[in-house]
């Protein structure tokens, strides 16, 4: 057993107290080094926690399958108020949590919707330091429960985890993506076949938009599975606009196709939702950010499918 005191703090190494706490908090030192605000390595890592527990006499956590021992839990509850408080003390001190704002969302909603958002921001804080982060729907779930996003735009699947919030902004359709040189233009022509034998070229199956689509071809009693797994819609468009195959993506307003792409509807089959996820109370600059992503929410929703154009080619 440890007693923990002030006065006994002293003699501890402070980044080592810091390094534990990410180890404590994260679920073991793998976990701990992916999520650290700075580079270190997880030998270093593994190195210092061992002199650290050398220094108390005590193991703080079993290794496999990761858990806090006694002294560990009584370790991490002592340090945890200070260190989890450091980076909203900061901001305080420096003027607020609106001095900060970091979001996270897919590559396509980064590229096409955030620049327009952080030039209204801009407006309103001028000193506004603005962090993005591209993920999907779990990853960002995930950062956001650790305090490292402030909000997420990404697919919403189910009720989020305590203490994040949601709000839903837009439905969008499902299509396939194909090159014009396919003879295939309708989704019956495919379902049709005994057997599909061209590539499904999509988002890794435990993606929502994945999910959906073989939920809704199992209804129809159609069998079709990923041939080619990528890690972004973008990615989803240009192997398809290269032959490779059929690309499952959503139909996405204002949103430039490659110009040798064929965009097949799928009107049966449930759309994805689109929204806006947050941890705790909102920051004036959250606010400011939520009401802009409902306007043009409600914007793009105004654009029919018929919209969804190829890009024009330079040629």
């Amino acid at each position: 057993m440890i007693k923990l005191t002030v006065p006994s703090l002293k003699t501890m190494n402070v980044h080592h107290l810091e390094l534990f706490y990410y180890v404590a908090r994260h679920g073991g030192i793998a976990k701990a080094v992916r999520n650290m605000p700075y580079g270190i390595q997880q030998p270093a890592v593994s190195g210092q926690i061992a002199r650290l527990e050398e220094h108390l006499g005590v193991n703080l956590f079993q290794r496999h399958p990761f858990s806090l021992t006694s002294p560990g839990r009584k370790l991490f509850e002592f340090i945890e108020p200070f260190f989890s408080n450091l980076a909203d003390t900061e901001l305080e001190m420096q003027g607020g949590k609106a001095r900060r704002l970091r979001i996270g969302a897919s590559t396509i909603v980064l590229r096409e919707y955030v620049p327009g958002l952080l030039r209204h921001l801009r407006k309103k804080f001028p000193q506004l330091k603005i962090g993005l982060r591209e993920g999907h729907q779990p990853a960002l779930e995930g950062l956001l429960a650790n305090d490292q996003l402030d909000l997420a735009v990404t697919v919403l699947e189910k009720k989020p985890g305590s203490g994040i919030h949601s709000l839903p902004l837009i439905e969008l359709p499902l299509v396939l993506l194909v090159s014009k040189e396919n003879k295939i233009t309708s989704a019956e022509q495919l379902w049709q076949q005994d057997k599909i034998e061209n590539p499904l070229i999509c988002l890794p199956e435990s993606e929502t938009v994945c999910k959906n689509f073989q939920e809704a071809l199992a209804k129809i009693g159609v069998d079709w599975f990923p041939g080619v797994e990528v890690s972004g819609l973008d990615l989803v468009a240009v192997y398809a606009a290269s032959g490779l195959g059929f690309g499952l993506s959503v139909a996405i307003p204002q949103y430039d196709y490659p110009p040798q792409i064929r965009v097949i509807p799928l009107p049966k089959f449930p759309p994805i939702v689109i929204g806006a996820l947050w941890r705790g109370k909102t920051t004036p600059a959250i606010q400011v950010c939520l009401e802009q992503i409902q306007s043009l929410a409600c914007g793009l929703k105004n654009r029919s499918s018929a919209e969804i154009r190829p890009r024009r080619s330079n040629t």
